[in-house]
């Protein structure tokens, strides 16, 4: 009852009732092909076999985790390492890193402070991960991306 038969050239009517004596569903394939290429199946299989196809190409494609961390212009030692340690585990497990500096008020005229941080932050996970994109200002934050190294 599941088969699929074979139908070469046929007109519409006679496809339908080719399908209809087989207990089975016309279903059209390629619309856009001249003359438009029909199948004769059961057409709740053919739905459950495309849903699964689309499952299955769904599963295959990688998910892209992004984790932020944020430092401030005049961070202390301290405090950076303890993200920089946060940053280094979340690129062991795959993860791409968005570090951004946040300017406060008139901390903005500091611009440099805050990309000179940012560069050692890169500079000290150039064996965990590599710079994506390079400190760029964005309104009042600085941003920079890491990938994961493979």
């Amino acid at each position: 009852m599941g088969e699929n038969i074979d139908v070469g050239i046929f007109n519409i009517k006679e496809a339908l009732a080719m399908a209809d004596d087989h207990g089975l569903d016309l279903v059209e394939i390629s619309p856009n092909a001249n003359p438009p290429v029909c199948k004769i199946v059961d057409y709740k299989k053919f739905l459950y076999e495309k849903k699964k196809k689309l499952k299955e190409i769904k599963a295959k494609t990688a998910k892209v985790v992004i984790k932020e961390i944020r430092l401030g212009p005049n961070i202390d030692d301290h405090d950076f390492n303890f993200k920089l340690k946060h940053a280094i585990r979340f690129l062991q497990d795959g993860a791409k890193v968005k570090v951004d500096v946040f300017f406060k008020g008139r901390m903005i005229i500091y611009k440099e402070k805050g990309e000179y941080v940012l560069l050692r932050f890169a500079r000290e996970l150039e064996e965990y991960g590599k710079v994506e994109q390079l400190p760029k200002l964005e309104g009042k934050r600085m941003i920079m991306i890491i990938t994961p190294k493979k």
